[in-house]
């Protein structure tokens, strides 16, 4: 019998990374003394372990927004349209960082989350870089635990009852939260996501299979979906509508929030539709000076395009 899944989780946020990394995530932690309550990385510098020249992924989480700002209006950005997110550097390498009380953090982790943005993420590898005490340390186990059932929930619902691959499921959750916001990612990124480490994920599906809310039973590389479940499964799938919705809407909305809280955020979202969508956007003087508008003006022709989904 292997680890169980609150030990899968916590196995992986703690395995070492580069020593930078956690040198980094300190001096994000030291710009919010009062409130910084643990630093999660994520993303594709994870996976690919190359650092110089990228753009590294950071969570920051706080006990309070309050705390974390004082008297500032990024409190009430940050509790109606989260996370807020923030430019690094440090030593030459440079990031970006999102913020999220523990409460929120823990929310946006579970099926109740009305947008998929934390969990899809979380589903994925990351790594604790840097906390506050071992009471953070448990906290953020349980809060992480969340992310995976909830995508394979999701999975299941979609593809119904029956025989699926492991790799396959994943796909199709992958797929369904890349669909719920305005992603610059090719189709083939969900496979390619699963493809880096497949292993990882059989083992998080088995250790997570039975805290989806669904009947099914993992034989090899196969996941059984029992019959019987229609009902249950058509009132996961009836969400889907509405947070592919709000989903978009709400990358709009923190596009138009990063104009006042990441300066050069605009040359950022340019590199990352370039690296994956293959475009060739060049950023003009006049959309980095009035950013939200040059942001606007470019979706209708990345949409046109197929760039941006």
């Amino acid at each position: 019998m292997g680890p169980d899944f609150s030990e899968l989780i916590a196995d992986e946020l703690a395995t070492p990374v580069d020593p930078r990394i956690n040198a980094f995530a300190a001096a994000i932690a030291a710009r919010y003394p009062k409130a910084a309550q643990a630093v999660m990385f994520y993303g594709s510098c994870l996976r690919s372990e190359r650092l110089e020249g990228e753009m590294l992924d950071f969570y920051l989480i706080v006990s309070d927004y309050r705390e974390a700002y004082g008297d500032s209006w990024m409190v009430r950005a940050n509790e109606l349209i989260p996370p807020n997110v923030f430019p690094a550097e440090y030593q030459g390498l440079v990031a970006k960082f999102a913020v999220l009380s523990a409460h929120d953090f823990y929310r946006l982790n579970r099926p109740e989350a009305d947008t998929v943005s934390v969990w899809a993420r979380f589903a994925q590898p990351a790594r604790l870089v840097w906390t506050a005490g071992q009471d953070v340390t448990a906290r953020t186990i349980e809060a992480v635990a969340g992310a995976t059932p909830t995508l394979l929930r999701a999975a299941i619902a979609d593809h119904g009852a029956g025989d699926v691959e492991v790799a396959d499921l994943w796909h199709r959750g992958f797929q369904l939260t890349y669909n719920a916001e305005l992603r610059a990612e090719r189709k083939s990124r969900a496979q390619s996501v699963v493809a880096f480490d497949p292993e990882r994920y059989r083992a998080f599906t088995s250790a997570a299979l039975d805290k989806t809310g669904f009947e099914a039973v993992l034989q090899g590389g196969t996941i059984n979906i029992a019959n019987g479940q229609d009902d249950a499964m058509a009132a996961e799938r009836a969400r889907w509508p509405k947070l592919r919705r709000r989903g978009k809407w709400m990358t709009l909305a923190r596009l138009a929030k990063a104009s006042g809280t990441y300066a050069g955020g605009i040359d950022y979202l340019a590199w990352k539709i370039n690296r994956h969508a293959g475009t060739q956007i060049t950023i003009r003087p006049w959309q980095r000076k009035w950013p939200l508008l040059g942001a606007l003006t470019l979706l209708p022709r990345l949409l046109l395009k197929g760039a941006v989904r």
